[in-house]
């Protein structure tokens, strides 16, 4: 057939064959396997690790993800039959291709970009939630403060005004006490304001009530 390989690199390999009239099929079968060993290996389809098929208006293909420095054996056929040694090649992929390594390192360092920026922005999120929930919690605490303030100063008067009003509740019991003290006898006198209408006629008192009651023109009753 004519079989030749062209454009090896690394990785590729362009393989090239002319087109046959007599191929009664509608695709080409391209087969190619590594590390091959004609003594070891027949020229059966089942022995070779990878196939493509191409139709049969084109008349050359690419190969790719081949392997570097490894001998590779490619046949191209016609039908889908084993093929003949006639119909096979044999050639050597080269290094790998400094633009191949380029991308790689270029691509490896991208996703090393993107996996970094994914980290400082989950980082910077987690900060910024401590930082707003630090502050609500700082607002929150000055809040209580300032009512449990409030509450205070609205407090302080009326513990002044109890304070007020308990001091002259003892104030007026002192009072009563001494006055108790001063009439052992245990009589209270009532003070009534003198009524002319009701008072018409002078009230006789006693003579043990005389000398305890002023005479000032006003009612007392015992």
């Amino acid at each position: 057939m004519g079989i030749t390989v062209q454009n090896i690199t690394g990785n590729t390999a362009m393989v090239i064959w002319p087109k046959m009239a007599g191929c009664v099929d509608s695709f080409y079968s391209i087969m190619y396997h590594p590390n091959w060993n004609s003594m070891l290996s027949s020229y059966s389809r089942k022995n070779f690790q990878k196939e493509e098929r191409v139709p049969t208006t084109r008349s050359s293909f690419v190969v790719e993800n081949l392997i570097p420095l490894t001998t590779y054996i490619m046949c191209v056929t016609c039908q889908s039959a084993n093929p003949s040694s006639d119909q096979c090649r044999v050639f050597n992929t080269l290094e790998r291709d400094p633009a191949s390594t380029s991308n790689t390192k270029k691509e490896l360092a991208l996703g090393i970009w993107l996996t970094s920026s994914v980290l400082l922005l989950i980082i910077t999120a987690v900060l910024l939630y401590g930082c707003l929930h630090l502050l609500c919690r700082r607002r929150r605490e000055r809040l209580q403060e300032q009512n449990r303030t409030s509450k205070q100063e609205h407090r302080e008067p009326w513990t002044k005004s109890m304070a007020c009003t308990s001091e002259e509740f003892s104030r007026q019991g002192q009072q009563t006490q001494d006055t108790e003290e001063k009439h052992p006898g245990g009589i209270q006198l009532a003070t009534i304001i003198e009524n002319p209408s009701v008072h018409s006629e002078p009230i006789m008192l006693s003579p043990k009530s005389r000398e305890r009651v002023p005479t000032t023109g006003q009612c007392f009753a015992i």
